[in-house]
């Protein structure tokens, strides 16, 4: 953030006086409790607005969630543990079941291991933010471990991820660790052909089927953009790789390769097609936010532009709380298990982009961005003759 700019959002706070070692005269004593009591007297400053219309100053709530970052190492620790060791003992019973001739149970056993999995690869998305333990270090070296277990080449990913925080919703710098969004224009103005290779690209079968599989299974054994990239995404790729042959080998060698591959490769597939879902529906709802550079603002997409999936208890815990998707764009160093704590504080931010899991459903036809009206729209509402079209560059693909 520019000192310009967050000199401006201090200005927010300049009626607000907390009284010095303590709050006895009713004003409030942390920088948090600032940004609540602000919000709730003066909500209008910034034109930002969820569905119910309720405004919301994303700059003034980015600046309050800095008490939040501060991570746990011990709550790290029993998370992880919590994580990895039912994942194995899951797996586990799954092979005993193969072994003993049980082929139904060890697909039963597949969902919720598959369910675990998810949860590590949140676990190395937190490590990734530097926000699971307190030291880099570690971090990193977690993030590498899990990477192995999840398939995703750890230092490589990492960066790549950094740049989608850091562009999200932004018309003029997409291509960079998120899902190929064309405007209206820009998909009227291709050709038959390349209509039909975005529609595919879009089919929910190619999506959260086909798409996720040779994601994880093969995309990710080179780098993205390998003409480009430089040495340090090829070393983080290729050792990923190595690690992941050895451990493998070790596991199909002791298990045998035809049960390794019936046990482990269905809880990698179903792994895959949840965490694609996962980060298709934190963005690609109806109500998003996509813009060019000029009205463009890294608070304003990161709370506006990511949804808030609000799905069950249970559900929530094997996500790792990612569904508050809106909080963590706005604040990723906040550890995963503080983001509950987050919506308990600030409730005018629970129905920011709020998505239910019956309303998610509905996402899967959203396939394009209308400028006009400020929403993402079907392929058949984008084909409709009255249907306003914004001014965006033609795509120069074909």
């Amino acid at each position: 953030m520019a000192a310009g700019e967050e000199a401006e959002s201090d200005d927010v706070f300049a009626g607000y006086r907390a009284t010095p070692g303590g709050s006895q005269d009713g004003w409030p004593r942390t920088r948090c409790e600032l940004v609540k009591l602000h919000l709730s007297r003066e909500p209008h400053l910034i034109p930002e607005h969820d569905r119910r219309g309720e405004i919301i100053d994303a700059r003034c709530v980015r600046q309050a969630l800095g008490c939040y970052n501060v991570p746990s190492n011990v709550r790290g620790i029993v998370e992880l543990s919590i994580t990895l060791l039912p994942l194995a003992a899951l797996w586990t019973v799954a092979w005993l079941a193969f072994r003993l001739g049980h082929g139904w149970a060890a697909i039963i056993a597949a969902v919720p291991a598959a369910g675990f999995l998810v949860r590590l690869f949140m676990i190395q998305h937190d490590c990734g933010h530097g926000s699971f333990f307190s030291g880099r270090r570690v971090n990193n070296w977690v993030g590498r471990f899990i990477g192995v277990l999840t398939l995703t080449p750890y230092d490589a990913w990492r960066r790549e991820h950094a740049i989608h925080h850091a562009t999200s919703g932004n018309l003029d710098r997409r291509g960079t660790g998120d899902i190929d969004t064309l405007t209206v224009n820009e998909y009227l103005a291709r050709s038959r052909l390349g209509r039909l290779k975005y529609r595919l690209y879009r089919h929910p079968v190619v999506m959260f089927g086909v798409g996720p599989a040779c994601f994880f299974l093969l995309q990710q054994r080179v780098p993205a953009n390998p003409l480009s990239a430089g040495w340090q995404a090829w070393v983080s790729t290729m050792a990923t790789n190595g690690a992941i042959v050895l451990v493998f080998v070790a596991l199909a060698w002791a298990v045998g390769i035809k049960a390794f591959l019936l046990v482990h490769l269905p809880i990698v597939l179903i792994a895959a097609s949840v965490g694609v879902w996962l980060f298709y529906v934190q963005h690609q709802f109806e109500h998003t936010s996509w813009d060019h550079n000029g009205a463009w603002s890294l608070h304003g997409a990161g709370l506006h532009g990511s949804s808030h999936y609000d799905l069950p208890a249970v559900l929530r815990w094997f996500t790792a709380n990612i569904g508050v998707h809106h909080v963590h764009h706005l604040s990723s160093r906040i550890p995963y298990y503080r983001l509950p704590r987050v919506l308990r504080d600030f409730p005018e931010l629970r129905h920011v982009g709020r998505l239910t899991l019956a309303e998610s459903f509905r996402c899967v036809r959203l396939a394009l961005w209308d400028g006009a009206q400020r929403r993402l729209v079907s392929f058949r509402e984008a084909s409709q003759p009255d249907c306003p079209v914004p001014g965006s560059v033609p795509s120069k693909n074909p």
